[in-house]
């Protein structure tokens, strides 16, 4: 992981520049509904059963991340299409981003595996094993 600059202030502008992991160019993430009943967390476990999917809560609700770079990213870690580049990256902004903390730390819930979300699941709902008595018949 880089080294953070803490101690310095920097500028949205300046902030890029300071970034050498580009980490905002190494994921996507899709906004949920917000899951409330077995059923629902049951789509959750097969989502985060994925390879490089993790699934998150944070203030602003629950998303799906997929772990992916970005093709157009070069080995400098600055975009190589930066004046075409989309309007979803155009619009971003970095006021405060993965630069300054990591999502993992600033969620209320991070699921990286099946496991960490089963486990979720099993505190959450008394009857959460009882979803599988159909298929025992």
């Amino acid at each position: 992981m880089q080294k953070k600059y803490s101690k310095i202030k920097l500028s949205p502008e300046e902030k890029c520049d300071y970034c050498t992991s580009s980490f905002c160019c190494h994921y996507v993430t899709e906004s949920l509904i917000t899951p409330s009943s077995i059923d629902d967390f049951d789509q959750l476990l097969w989502q985060v059963s994925h390879e490089n999917t993790h699934i998150f809560k944070d203030c602003d609700g629950w998303y799906l991340r997929f772990m992916s770079k970005c093709e157009h990213l070069q080995r400098d870690g600055r975009c190589g299409i930066y004046e075409k580049r989309p309007k979803i990256c155009r619009d971003h902004t970095n006021d405060f981003c993965e630069y300054d903390t990591s999502i993992e730390d600033v969620s209320e819930h991070y699921f990286k595996d099946y496991k960490s979300l089963d486990a979720y699941c099993r505190k959450r709902f008394k009857t959460w094993d009882k979803r599988f008595k159909n298929y025992a018949d």
